[in-house]
């Protein structure tokens, strides 16, 4: 739990989480256009999922993180 210290883990593991949560949310909207109208509870809900998934996906290891806080 180390990693949990450094500014630079912090730094990957957040830009990976808003990249996840902009991801989802594209294509939450996409896939809710194509059935019928955008649920903006089902975006918001599915994407803050996601991003906090991928946070806890992230203790695992960053490989951009090689200082050994990885």
């Amino acid at each position: 739990m180390n990693q949990l210290q450094s500014k630079k883990w912090w730094d990957a593991a957040l830009i990976r989480a808003v990249k996840t949560v902009c991801q989802t949310a594209v294509g939450t909207i996409g896939a809710s256009t194509m059935i019928e109208a955008v649920d903006w509870k089902v975006v918001l809900s599915a994407s803050l999922l996601a991003g906090l998934v991928s946070l806890l996906t992230s203790l695992g290891g960053l490989p951009e993180v090689s200082d050994g806080n990885a």
